[in-house]
């Protein structure tokens, strides 16, 4: 028997007790043509993986709520549904406050279990043995800090924070309007209104020293830039306003690796008769296309443009000295 047809037995015991009427597994059973055993099943079903706050009326020979503001879950959620909530807390593994991955799992369990042969386990205890993330060189953050920012992103509410950046060697206190959190390569950034340079600007969650919400909001401009082309512009190698044309060479060696990856939407690539892949693709920023480079040693080669070579050159120059 399908789920929906189960949920519309648990739809129509909930609405009797919610008018008044004490039901029983005899009830139930007459009414859609059960066995006594499999309405009993059911009432218990509601009652432990529901979480119906049920009890049995002695007096009046059925079932009553001890609390009547109970309702049941308004959406019934199937397999798949339980199946992609489940890997989102397997891949939640970033998010650094463990109360709200704890909380989504406390959901999850709250929603009825699949059934695993003879044993009923939730979806997430049969996922977790089979999926896992594992996390390099990422960026810490305090969770409660990550808890009052992300608060103040849903609350479109301001926050006094305390910012140390490594760039300019210096701590400020600001006043900032969260409006958008990203995930970006191991690193969470909060992109907010700032009160003291009046405009948008990018704070990494791992350099704010402490948080406060604040009584008044900041105000907002009425010409706020968009978001979308605020995080374009500045988030990622292919990204800008404006871009030039890069060309790498990649060993044969790691070229069908390479191969499988991604860079630029637009990217094109070829191989050539040596093995090698040549890739070819936009970028607006070279700083962060050097370290990939380089962490391909020397199964890389830039091929253009010029300027991009001479960085290279450089940083790999800077080397030879540290380790000759």
């Amino acid at each position: 028997m399908s789920d929906r047809l189960k949920f519309e037995r648990f739809v129509w015991f909930h609405d009797q007790i919610k008018a008044g009427r004490f039901l029983n597994a005899r009830n139930l059973a007459e009414n859609f043509e059960l066995t006594g055993r499999t309405a009993q099943r059911d009432i218990e079903f509601i009652r432990d993986r529901l979480y119906a706050p049920l009890e049995y009326n002695h007096k009046n020979r059925g079932y009553s709520y001890t609390n009547d503001s109970y309702e049941l879950p308004g959406q019934w959620i199937n397999e798949s549904n339980i199946l992609a909530l489940s890997l989102a807390v397997r891949l939640a593994s970033t998010i650094p406050d463990r109360a709200l991955k704890d909380q989504l799992c406390q959901l999850i369990d709250r929603i009825p279990a699949l059934k695993n042969g003879n044993t009923a386990t939730s979806c997430l205890e049969r996922l977790s043995a089979r999926i896992s993330v594992k996390n390099i060189e990422y960026s810490q953050v305090d969770r409660e800090i990550f808890r009052q920012s992300v608060e103040a992103l849903f609350a479109g509410s301001s926050l006094r924070i305390v910012y140390s950046s490594p760039h300019t060697k210096t701590t400020t206190e600001r006043i900032i309007h969260p409006l958008h959190l990203m995930h970006y390569m191991g690193s969470w950034h909060l992109i907010a209104w700032c009160g003291k340079k009046k405009d948008l600007r990018n704070f990494a969650l791992s350099r704010i020293q402490s948080t406060l919400p604040v009584n008044e909001d900041l105000p907002l401009p009425d010409n706020l830039p968009k978001l979308k082309e605020y995080t374009r512009q500045h988030f990622g190698i292919m990204q800008g306003e404006s871009s030039i044309e890069v060309g790498l060479r990649f060993a044969p060696k790691i070229a069908a690796r390479v191969s499988e990856q991604i860079w630029h939407p637009k990217q094109r690539s070829s191989i050539s008769p040596d093995g090698s892949l040549i890739l070819h693709f936009p970028v607006a920023d070279f700083r962060e296309l050097v370290k990939i480079i380089l962490s391909h040693g020397a199964d890389i080669e830039v091929l253009e443009p010029p300027e991009l070579k001479m960085l290279v050159r450089k940083e790999i120059d800077r080397m030879t000295k540290i380790y000759c």
